[in-house]
């Protein structure tokens, strides 16, 4: 199990393109992926989940993937929000 603590910094959040963009990231990954935010876990290849985090520019989040490709999993997401989602 691999995690990682994010602080998003894009002005969307993760909020409709923003959200899509993690959910077609994390679904290159075989690994479970799971995000926490304010001690709530959403699963990571819902995009349910993901739009009714209410994640805005500035939340908190640990990202969790475990599985067998878990790291690529990892480095791949904190790619992606570091990019601030092509922002």
């Amino acid at each position: 199990m691999k995690s990682i603590d994010v602080t998003l910094n894009n002005e969307a959040g993760l909020h409709a393109r923003p959200a899509s963009m993690f959910i077609r990231e994390v679904l290159k990954y075989s690994s479970d992926v799971k995000v926490i935010k304010d001690e709530q876990e959403y699963n990571g290849r819902s995009i349910m989940g993901i739009l009714s985090m209410g994640a805005i520019k500035g939340s908190k989040l640990t990202i969790i993937c475990e599985g067998i490709d878990e790291s690529e999993a990892i480095i791949g997401l904190k790619k992606l929000i570091d990019s601030n989602f092509g922002e």
